[in-house]
């Protein structure tokens, strides 16, 4: 007897709310219809159906999709999702929202998503190794996975262990292919992965905060100090988001208020330590119950609370018009995909708040990816070829200022001064500098047409405009 997944569609309009998104700002441009037309739409979709054996040796039928958006740059690039939540216009938003979270950051990449309609927390691990390597060999059928043509990574409910599993299965299929690491991000450092693609899209979410409370002209609109120093913060979802992005704010200074996860919240008007809490919730399987803290039964109680900055980086649809209204913080930043409804966007800007997108702030996953990428097809290690040297240059150089000025630095000033840059040293900067120089670029967009309400229409005004001269250079609209 075969045992099917239900094939009905969500009532869902993800894809259309991005596209809303994209026309408001398409408002703003004075690209030809037909241009705008060709950004919006997706270039292909592919949907399919695989069976897993039981453990019962009944089979199971999972539907799996891979959509690629935009091919204005290739490779195209986007993660993988495994949840029960995975539809085609969910994975066609997030394909959309890759196209332009790569422009806006100035990625050279294409838009492009993928998932599987699964609860990988029901399956085993062999059950699960199965899927991904039977998901990679359907992509690889199609040409629709390769270094030059579209590059997975992780998503929610995937990470370095499926990764390994998806670059092990193309090699298989492409023996003595020089550049098949290059076919996925992502991936541990064993499989020729990058030191800091695992926090990388936390940090960026930092770096996009840390940039926003530092312009003291937009913190003064929101009554709110300079800096990141004791701002409230709530955070929603603590996997591989939610907990580097609460980590690093609260290095920074922020204060963690409130934690919210699937299974409730927890509260702390004086901090909570995020560390401290994701071991606590490794060790007993959830957040509540935690030591100091107050145990909030609905999870969704958490994103109304009195707070400075809310970071929702679980799932999209989070924040809609039915709580946009309770909704007390002055900083929303979209750590995870889609978290804000339009509708729900228009009540929080009618307010005066201050939302940063996913499109940008969130886009430190896909920048270090693009890192990862660049070291698989060079095939070595930023820093390996010139740290020593630049060490050495520098120790000259200090020994020499010693000799001229007569003065001996102590130990600790020597180390600082002549020390190389490693490979986590360098992904961090360039990170940083990425994160930087993109929220200088919307917000100039936004301070230079006063008509421009939102950082989200910006952004997307950035994505349209860089995307549109790609198709142009290309000779497609001549």
């Amino acid at each position: 007897m075969f045992k099917s997944s239900k094939d009905s569609e969500q009532d869902t309009h993800f894809f259309d709310d991005v596209c809303s998104y994209f026309d408001k700002a398409a408002e703003y441009t004075k690209h030809p219809a037909g241009l705008l037309d060709q950004i919006r739409r997706c270039n292909s979709i592919y949907r399919f159906c695989f069976p897993l054996r039981t453990k019962g040796g009944d089979f199971e039928v999972l539907d799996a999709w891979r959509v690629e958006h935009s091919h204005h740059k290739t490779p195209v690039k986007g993660g993988i999702r495994y949840s029960l939540m995975v539809n085609t216009d969910e994975v066609k938003a997030l394909a959309a929202l890759m196209t332009y979270k790569c422009a806006v950051v100035d990625v050279p990449f294409g838009g492009a998503k993928g998932g599987i309609k699964i609860d990988p927390r029901k399956y085993s691990e062999s059950q699960l190794e199965n899927i991904t390597r039977r998901y990679t060999s359907e992509l690889i059928k199609k040409n629709l996975i390769g270094p030059g043509i579209d590059v997975p990574a992780p998503d929610y409910g995937t990470g370095e262990r499926e990764m390994a599993w998806i670059a092990d299965t193309y090699a298989t299929f492409n023996p003595g292919q020089l550049d098949a690491n290059a076919c996925v991000t992502g991936k541990p450092l064993s499989q020729h992965g990058i030191r800091g693609r695992r926090e990388a899209t936390g940090r960026g979410v930092f770096f996009g905060l840390r940039e926003a409370v530092n312009i003291s002209e937009d913190m003064k609109k929101l009554n709110l100090s300079t800096g990141m120093e004791g701002k409230k913060i709530v955070l929603q979802g603590l996997g591989n988001v939610g907990y580097y992005a609460g980590l690093y704010c609260q290095e920074a200074g922020g204060v963690i208020i409130a934690i919210a996860e699937f299974e409730g919240a927890i509260y702390n008007s004086k901090g909570l330590d995020v560390a401290d809490v994701f071991k606590h919730r490794k060790s007993t399987g959830s957040i509540l119950n935690y030591k100091g803290a107050k145990n909030i039964k609905r999870s969704s109680d958490a994103l109304e609370l009195d707070c400075d900055i809310l970071i929702p980086a679980a799932l999209e649809n989070q924040i809609t018009k039915a709580n946009a209204k309770k909704i007390k913080a002055k900083i929303i930043g979209e750590g995870a995909n889609g978290p804000v409804t339009p509708e729900a966007e228009k009540i929080m800007l009618s307010r005066g708040a201050l939302i940063i997108p996913d499109l940008y702030l969130n886009a430190g996953g896909v920048t270090v990816s693009y890192f990862e990428w660049l070291k698989n097809l060079s095939h070595v290690s930023f820093g390996r070829m010139g740290k020593r040297y630049e060490e050495v240059a520098n120790l000259n150089f200090v020994n020499a200022m010693e000799e001229i000025s007569n003065f001996q630095l102590t130990k600790g000033q020597r180390e600082i001064l002549v020390k190389g840059a490693s490979e986590r040293e360098l992904v961090d900067s360039g990170l940083e500098e990425t994160m930087m120089s993109a929220y200088q670029q919307i917000r100039d967009i936004k301070m230079h047409n006063k008509k421009i309400e939102s950082l989200r229409t910006a952004a997307f005004i950035s994505a349209i405009d860089k995307i549109a001269v790609s198709y142009l250079n290309l000779g497609i609209f001549p």
